[in-house]
């Protein structure tokens, strides 16, 4: 076939297309729109291509947040609809209604991926945000969040005006007429931006903070910062979920400090029991004089003791009308002093042993001092050698350790037999212990610390 008769072919062909308009119209929609997503695809690999090469410069790597969060994916993806807007002018035989509405559709699209882009582009500067050591103390999802809402209020707004071909602005005006159900619906939405902006202004919470709230069942690591919600890890590895504006509206515990401060704080008694204080005999007295954590105390003690009972003249005489050292007192002085000379103990923070009101619990001796560490398995071992060593410790003070009475002790006493050893023993069989006069072999050899 020669060209003279391609050509003839081609102008029957056109003619006929001259007689259907509806038929040319389609095959040009079509042509478009194929040219459209072939340029998108090709649009597409040029841009992701640039981009990966670029990123692997050191200057650039920020490109890469941009290229793993389909910023640029979203921008190709903008190509055919920009093409299919322009090149509807170049098809022919086509109505302007008809070109009005195709445009507008592809204009909606157009703004659709543009809206998604710039989503994009907001989620990789948190990423980018999050490598800098600001993150540490201020978590900004919660405002990343609230600015991808409103870009999705106002794009939606702008896209279904765009596809009835109305004024944006004549939807915003009859938002104003529905601000109360937009408030009523978006409340918990303020409240909680309200709450993320003073939280973090204030600095009241960060990603890593340990915080205890009973109430919702939080006790441990926070993981999590966003708009409407907090997360906090527990200990036992759950999730706990806490609105934002909860932190706001209710109290809740932060551990930061203690854990900046680098000391973790002991508060725990040992309940004495009250029938052995007493006061101590000369001899204990002196046989503690040898204990080497309470030598300096006692002598002070002695001499302050002895010019006030000289003071006191002849009344002195009366035991009533003496002072004298108990065995509780000098407990309570040999703890300290085992605190100030422990080794795991923080010594610039407040150390002390103090005595708390009686119960029917017995005496309790509080001991209140800080560790030199906030780790938790480390604080739990040091605080259980201390006690342990103060528990053991007691009877060569003439004391014991309040304990109610079991079963077994019941048993024991109604049938009128002695307790096993490290029973307790009732007040009704319960004998008097002798004052113990040996030294003191035990506290002088061992290491306090």
């Amino acid at each position: 076939m020669d060209t003279k008769t391609l050509m003839l072919r081609f102008d029957e062909l056109l003619g006929m297309l001259d007689k259907h308009p509806w038929v040319q119209a389609s095959l040009s929609l079509l042509l478009l729109l194929v040219a459209a997503l072939v340029l998108g695809r090709l649009a597409r690999f040029v841009l992701l291509y640039a981009m990966k090469a670029l990123g692997r410069q050191h200057a650039l790597q920020w490109l890469n947040d941009l290229r793993h969060n389909k910023v640029f994916h979203r921008l190709a993806q903008m190509t055919p609809s920009l093409v299919i807007q322009f090149g509807l002018n170049l098809v022919p035989v086509i109505s302007a209604a008809g070109k009005n509405l195709l445009g507008n559709i592809a204009m909606a699209f157009t703004i659709l991926f543009m809206t998604l882009a710039i989503g994009a582009l907001l989620n990789a500067l948190l990423d980018i945000y999050a490598r800098t050591i600001h993150a540490r103390t201020r978590s900004i999802k919660g405002y990343v969040q609230l600015a991808k809402m409103i870009l999705y209020i106002f794009a939606t707004i702008i896209i279904i005006a765009t596809l009835i071909d109305r004024s944006p602005l004549l939807l915003l005006s009859g938002l104003g007429a529905m601000s109360a159900v937009i408030l009523l619906v978006y409340k918990d939405t303020l409240l909680s931006f309200v709450a993320s902006v003073q939280l973090t202004s204030n600095d009241m919470l960060r990603v890593g903070d340990w915080i205890e709230m009973p109430q919702v069942g939080a006790d441990g690591d926070v993981v999590d910062i966003t708009l409407h919600t907090v997360k906090v890890q527990n200990f036992d590895k759950t999730i706990v979920s806490i609105p934002t504006w909860r932190l706001m509206s209710e109290s809740f515990r932060n551990y930061r400090g203690m854990q900046q401060s680098g000391g973790r704080r002991i508060k725990r008694s040992l309940f004495i029991d009250v029938s052995g204080i007493r006061f101590l005999t000369d001899e204990e007295e002196q046989r503690l004089s040898g204990v080497k954590l309470l030598t300096e105390y006692m002598s002070r003690k002695q001499a302050e003791l002895k010019a006030w009972n000289q003071a006191q003249g002849n009344v002195a005489a009366l035991s009533a009308n003496r002072r004298r050292m108990t065995n509780v007192g000098t407990f309570r002085a040999y703890a300290l002093a085992y605190l100030k000379n422990h080794a795991e103990v923080h010594q610039d923070m407040t150390c002390m042993v103090r005595q708390m009101a009686a119960s029917e619990h017995g005496v309790p001796l509080e001991i209140y001092c800080f560790t030199r560490t906030t780790v938790w398995a480390d604080y739990e071992r040091i605080q259980g050698d201390i006690f342990d060593y103060l528990l053991s410790v007691l009877p060569e003070f003439g004391l014991s350790l309040y304990q109610q009475p079991s079963g077994a002790d019941m048993r024991m006493g109604l049938a009128g037999r002695e307790p096993a050893q490290g029973g307790l023993a009732l007040p009704a069989v319960k004998e008097v212990e002798k004052p113990h006069t040996e030294p003191a072999q035990r506290l002088t050899s061992d290491n306090p610390a």
